[in-house]
């Protein structure tokens, strides 16, 4: 029966997470409900792939277009999430969703597309396309279901940081709620000076993955200073959103926020905790050598168009330098206002 690739369709919701679950390098950023999210949050049209073959899927691909006035246009595959590249059961699929994904920048007039691959992809790259250089790692590594082995498999000064969260007296609450999240988090990026997601982006992931996220805040007292969104997948917890406030570091609320996210997940019956994906060099990378993990390059693959080049929206990037440092300085109010309409073009 001759392959054939198709625009998704919503009855098929149910078979693609099914594809995605059953696949070896199905993540969470694969699944379906991703384009109501982003669709939602941030108005970009969604491209979902299916590649099938005699009815049955074969291949799938997350892929959006992202458009803005500061940083451009692509394809992403899958935007604001660190994995979501193209899964195939067969190397046929894969070369056609690849072709298919090509073939649509091409008619829509876009420079790129970028796929965000975890696994090693050890296909033969395409014509037009390119491996990209390694910038970004993953981390990621098992727990156990005991939490005082979890707690000596951390290295011993990092352990120590965790240990002084706990004699703070810091305690930890689960729960499904945008605020005081969205406030803390909110406060964390611009100190770093990185523009602010909407609220209603992490109101719309809570919403659509209500059986499979929640938020973990982190209290001093009566006062949250740290929350973190995670999503759970199989047996994997993800800690993907998470902040601290200014009294947050002197606690050692970021340290014990991430002990209680395992602690809690081992207990929920995870056996993977994936610290997800840092820039190489930059202190989130060094955070999570420090807590034994050991990173696995990211080998992003791109189409580029004539003329174009690797996409380089990162904050490592010297021609985004000054806009960091200004970033920083504007009041959280101002921040917060600005800040949706900007990172809306990144993905």
């Amino acid at each position: 029966m001759a392959l054939v690739c198709k625009p998704f369709d919503d009855k098929a919701e149910t078979a693609w997470d099914g594809f995605v679950a059953a696949h070896a390098a199905g993540t969470f950023f694969h699944r379906a409900a991703w384009r109501r999210v982003i669709a939602r949050a941030f108005g970009h049209t969604a491209h979902y792939v299916m590649a099938e073959r005699d009815g049955a899927i074969v291949g799938v691909l997350p892929l959006v277009h992202v458009k803005s006035l500061l940083f451009g246009q692509a394809l992403i595959s899958n935007p604001f999430c660190v994995y979501g590249g193209p899964l195939a059961s067969e190397v046929e699929a894969a070369g056609a969703l690849a072709d298919y994904a090509a073939g649509l920048a091409r008619k829509l007039g876009i420079g790129s597309v970028e796929f965000r691959t975890r696994e090693a992809d050890t296909t033969p790259l395409p014509a037009g396309w390119v491996e990209g250089p390694e910038r970004y790692v993953t981390f990621r590594k098992p727990i156990l279901s005991d939490p005082e082995a979890n707690l000596q498999a951390i290295p011993r000064k990092q352990r120590a940081m965790v240990r002084k969260g706990i004699g703070y007296g810091l305690t930890a609450k689960i729960g499904h709620a945008v605020e005081p999240l969205y406030r803390i988090y909110a406060e964390s990026v611009r100190n770093l000076g990185t523009p602010v997601f909407a609220r209603r982006y992490f109101q719309a992931l809570l919403d659509t993955f209500a059986d499979c996220a929640d938020v973990l805040t982190v209290f001093d007292g009566e006062a949250p200073i740290a929350a973190v969104l995670n999503f759970y997948f199989r047996d994997e917890v993800l800690p993907y959103y998470g902040g601290g406030t200014a009294k947050a570091r002197g606690r050692a609320a970021n340290d014990f926020m991430y002990w209680e996210v395992m602690r809690h997940a081992a207990a929920r019956g995870c056996t993977l905790f994936d610290f997800g994906r840092s820039k190489i060099g930059t202190g989130a990378f060094s955070f999570k050598k420090n807590w034994g993990f050991s990173p696995t390059p990211l080998r992003y693959r791109y189409y580029l168009g004539p003329g174009e080049a690797v996409p380089e929206k990162n904050p490592l990037n010297p021609k985004y330098q000054l806009m960091i440092a200004a970033w920083k300085r504007l009041p959280l109010w101002l921040a917060n206002l600005l800040g949706p309409a900007i990172v809306r073009g990144i993905g």
